[in-house]
């Protein structure tokens, strides 16, 4: 979660309202969700008992977002998740999803890092570029001597960026 930034403690009351410490105000599950997308870390308390109910608030959280159609979850993937609860290994699993969620969340950071974030956007758009000047020079538009030598030049660029691509992707796949 976010550094720097404190822990926001929000009340769960019998009624099943929840109310945020920090804000003053009753808030909703989308709410929760998106604290979270936006890197705030909270602490969810049953407010007649003061006992942390965190972990049944997440949970409920993701029965949501998987209600609503967003599913993420695959049902092999939940189906072997419920086998595993009463299991002999149900004690490793979740030190195992952690780690394996920190491993993911590091490659999309490298990944990022490597291609910036709007990677196919940008392939898109030189495809889109190429694709017209490939029009004009069929119907042609275009001024043969100097245009040429401009294109093949154009061209050796892309290739050798597209080159580079290769090499970052293989380099990630080690």
């Amino acid at each position: 979660m976010a550094e720097g930034t404190a822990k926001v403690t929000i009340k769960k009351y019998a009624n099943r309202r929840l109310y945020d410490t920090e804000s003053s105000a009753y808030v909703t599950l989308d709410r929760l969700a998106q604290m979270i997308r936006d890197g705030r870390d909270f602490q969810v308390v049953d407010a007649k008992t003061g006992e942390d109910i965190t972990h049944q608030v997440l949970t409920q959280i993701i029965v949501e977002e998987e209600a609503r159609g967003t599913t993420m979850l695959p049902v092999n993937f939940l189906r072997q998740l419920i086998g595993l609860y009463g299991n002999s290994m149900q004690g490793m699993v979740p030190q195992y999803l952690e780690g394996a969620m920190a491993s993911f969340a590091k490659n999309q950071t490298v990944f990022r890092e490597a291609f910036g974030t709007n990677m196919f956007a940008d392939i898109a758009q030189r495809n889109m570029a190429l694709f017209e000047e490939f029009t004009k020079a069929s119907a042609g538009k275009r001024q043969e001597p100097a245009a040429g030598k401009a294109d093949s030049g154009e061209v050796e660029a892309l290739r050798a960026e597209l080159d580079a691509l290769r090499a970052k992707v293989d380099k990630l796949g080690r």
